[in-house]
């Protein structure tokens, strides 16, 4: 299924290099209606999924099924429990570097959008890990984590436990957003389909296997898990719009799983530097 190494697969990697833009296709197509107005609220998008999608939908739902980090083995032993407290340390410190970067991945991806419209709608995903009008964001929700499983904050900041695999398939992940067409970063972060459910099970397994952590560090799960579900809404709906050709179809799938690789990459890297398998 996946090899277990800490960097991203060649063929996963290279995809992060520039490849010809998309111009915009219609802005009202498969019955998605983009709205020029702002009104009163940043989330202009009005999604209403076509039957006509539906194999895509199928397509993109599988590849989670088959590569979406909750197979991954050493998430499979976070939440069964087998984890020592160094072991879920070393995940909470190499997942702050991904969780640090989503927002620089999201301003790359506004960067590209192709109208205001798309770019309101984007926009509140940077709010929502950078936080905003003094509401804490998501990185700041995670460090609440890292307290919670006895990390020093100022260690966490300082980066010295992200493994060279973590850093190296995240930042694959920020030129991704940065180089390839805007509707394949769009879809790459549709991981968000299967994310809500794993973070549930995530949250119940470490209140009832790691007593040693405390349920307060578990905000950024239980907060993201709504937002997760908007993203991914939004998300899908213009890539059901976009997606007009098999061979944009085909990109579509190919970037959510250069994601799912991007993840598992983590857990490799991760697994690897905690003594997981040694």
């Amino acid at each position: 299924m996946h090899a277990f190494d800490g960097g991203v697969p060649h063929e996963r990697a290279t995809a992060a290099l520039g490849a010809p833009g998309f111009s915009r296709a219609s802005a009202r197509r498969r019955g998605h209606r983009l709205s020029d107005d702002p009104g009163p609220h940043a989330q202009t998008l009005a999604p209403t999924i076509a039957t006509s999608g539906s194999g895509l939908v199928a397509r993109l739902h599988a590849v989670g099924e088959e590569r979406y980090h909750d197979k991954h083995p050493f998430h499979q032993r976070l939440v069964a429990g087998a984890l020592n407290r160094d072991q879920v340390r070393a995940w909470v410190a190499n997942r702050y570097y991904y969780q640090k970067q989503i927002p620089v991945k999201d301003a790359a991806v506004l960067s590209n959008l192709p109208s205001a419209a798309h770019r309101r709608v984007w926009i509140s995903r940077i709010f929502d890990h950078d936080g905003s009008g003094g509401e804490r964001g998501g990185t700041v929700s995670w460090l609440g984590l890292a307290r919670a499983v006895g990390l020093d904050e100022d260690e966490v900041l300082s980066e010295r436990a992200v493994a060279p695999g973590t850093r190296f398939a995240v930042d694959a992940y920020v030129t991704f957003a940065r180089t390839r067409p805007w509707i394949e970063s769009v879809a790459s972060s549709l991981t968000e389909l299967f994310g809500p459910p794993v973070m549930e099970r995530r949250i119940a397994a470490i209140i009832e296997k790691y007593p040693w952590i405390d349920p307060a560090g578990l905000a950024y799960f239980e907060d993201r898990i709504p937002l997760a579900r908007r993203d991914a809404d939004s998300a899908l709906a213009w890539v059901l719009e976009e997606a007009t050709t098999p061979e944009i179809e085909q990109r579509c799938v190919e970037a959510l799983r250069f994601k799912c690789d991007v993840l598992w990459c983590i857990l490799d890297a991760t697994a690897l530097a905690s003594g997981v398998f040694a």
